[in-house]
């Protein structure tokens, strides 16, 4: 029986397992289907994490975590993980995609939250080259320029409201004719006089070329036909897909607690609703979906899980 699984190779189950076996745990196994690292890996500049001076790319930033945490006793199962289950005796079983089953003492779920896409032309070309989904990490390569943002709920009007403040105008794009987010958040689009909404509406396509980018968005606008906005960035905002599958029983409920969105309810140690079972991440409730905060996360729940499997003997 494992001491310690860790589902997740991104930069929360990297850290957990660097803080886990560094921390004494012998028997603390990664499980990642495919390259670690992440969905970072897939930026192209990166030059807001601390303490890294020059703009790197994602690939770059992450590819010394794992043979640095591997350097401490950490092992890797090029296995996904689809099921969590909870023993009689208090441990877990874990199955994975090829239906191997493993024990384990306790368990960091870090397997993170994809955003979801807009559908429009371009979409998947521009991705890290005009196309973003986080406007903290990327806006400021927007200073002083338009920009387009899709959604409408409360995380992008939020954050378009975040880059009305760095770009010289942006275009707030929603296919209904109200949005969805909290009336305060709404009213303050008001306070923004760059920040422009346009209803009934969606981007067609992102024009460009493959050296410079996006140059252009075409946007539909119902009863109105196409417009081009000058925009040379699309942030896009609607909505997230949590990867918490595996944390379903046979009847389809979640073993442990979860909000409206699905995310994973935890308390401040990243314990979750079943003691030994932690989560880190963005897969977890009111995660920033930032590279340094999933590290905190997998920091803390490696050292609640050491604390944990400590008292337990």
């Amino acid at each position: 029986m494992l001491e310690l699984a860790i589902a997740g190779g991104g930069p929360a189950g990297l850290t957990a397992g660097l803080y886990a076996a560094r921390g004494g745990i012998k028997e603390v196994v990664l499980f990642e289907f495919g390259m670690t690292g992440g969905q970072i890996t897939q930026s192209s500049e990166i030059e807001n994490y601390p303490g890294q001076l020059e703009v790197i790319g994602g690939l770059e930033l992450m590819q010394n975590w794992f043979p640095q945490a591997q350097k401490f006793g950490l092992k890797l199962e090029s296995e996904e993980i689809v099921r969590v289950s909870k023993n009689a005796d208090g441990s877990f079983r874990l199955t994975t995609r090829s239906a191997k089953t493993i024990d384990a003492k306790a368990v960091v779920f870090a397997t993170g939250s994809v955003p979801k896409k807009a559908d429009f032309e371009g979409e998947n070309e521009y991705f890290g080259r005009g196309v973003s989904v986080c406007a903290t990490c990327d806006g400021f390569f927007y200073k002083n320029k338009e920009v387009v943002v899709i959604g409408g709920g409360d995380a992008a009007l939020e954050e378009a409201l975040y880059l009305a403040q760095i770009c010289k105008k942006v275009y707030l794009i929603h296919r209904r004719d109200s949005f969805r987010a909290a009336p305060p958040t709404i009213e303050r689009l008001k306070t923004a006089p760059n920040l422009e909404p346009i209803l009934n509406a969606k981007v067609v396509r992102a024009i460009g070329d493959a050296k410079e980018g996006i140059n252009g968005v075409i946007v539909s606008i119902a009863g109105k036909g196409e417009t081009t906005l000058n925009a040379t960035g699309v942030f896009v905002f609607v909505g997230r897909e949590v990867k918490n599958e595996a944390l379903k029983d046979e009847k389809g409920g979640f073993i442990c607690a979860v909000n409206e969105k699905g995310e994973i309810a935890v308390d401040l140690k990243m314990q979750t609703s079943v003691k030994g079972l932690f989560a880190a991440g963005d897969v977890r409730a009111d995660s920033p979906k930032q590279v340094v905060c999933a590290a905190s996360d997998g920091a803390i729940a490696a050292l609640s899980a050491i604390a944990y499997l400590d008292k337990k003997g």
